[in-house]
C-alpha cells in the first residue's frame, strides 16, 4: 500500500494516520537514498525485559481470551484423550 507523505514549510513530514500507528517513541530508522527514492527501513533491536513488559502492558486485552475454566475444561478433554 502507498502512501503520500507532505513535506510542510519548516521541513517536517506530515504523516498519515496509518504510519503514525505503526511508529512507537525511541523506534530508529535507516535512512537510504536510492535515486530518486528515500527508503526507511526499521532498526531491529533486542529487547530488554523491562522494554518487553512496557509493550506488553501497552496492549488492550484479548477480547478472546478464555476463562481458567475453559481452559481446565480443554486440559481435561485432552487428557482424556491421551488414555
Amino acid at each position: 500500500m502507498d502512501f503520500v507523505i507532505k513535506v510542510m514549510p519548516e521541513g517536517e513530514l506530515e504523516l498519515p494516520d496509518e504510519i503514525k500507528a505503526q511508529l512507537r517513541p525511541g523506534d530508529e530508522y535507516e535512512v537510504s537514498l536510492i535515486q530518486d527514492s528515500i527508503v526507511l527501513k526499521k532498526i531491529q533491536k533486542d529487547l530488554d525485559i523491562k522494554e518487553w513488559f512496557r509493550r506488553i502492558e501497552e496492549l488492550s486485552p484479548d477480547p478472546n481470551q478464555p476463562t481458567l475454566e475453559k481452559i481446565s475444561k480443554m486440559v481435561k478433554e485432552v487428557q482424556r484423550e491421551q488414555l
